[in-house]
């Protein structure tokens, strides 16, 4: 299981993993309040993808993408749209 340390690159990975086989693809958000962890995973159960981080500032980062694979999860038009990562 690759952890990502670049915020950029994991994005990426995720981004088309996601755009491969959107069916199978789950997103999997969890904060362990002990370690002051955020982790957010994606998986595909071939390929699981892992950023992990302790930083306040990600946490910004981290609900917007959330958001953006949620609503490109549920969209019915289309889902091979690219996502605009900032």
């Amino acid at each position: 299981m690759p952890h990502y340390q670049a915020w950029e690159e994991f994005t990426r990975a995720a981004e088309k993993l996601y755009l491969a086989d959107p069916m199978k693809v789950r997103v999997v958000l969890k904060y362990r309040h002990c370690d002051g962890n955020l982790c957010i995973k994606v998986t595909d159960d071939v390929a699981c993808l892992l950023y992990r981080t302790d930083q306040a500032q990600d946490v910004k980062k981290i609900e917007k993408f959330h958001s953006q694979l949620m609503r490109l999860m549920v969209a019915k038009e289309s889902r091979s749209a690219t996502m605009e990562t900032d």
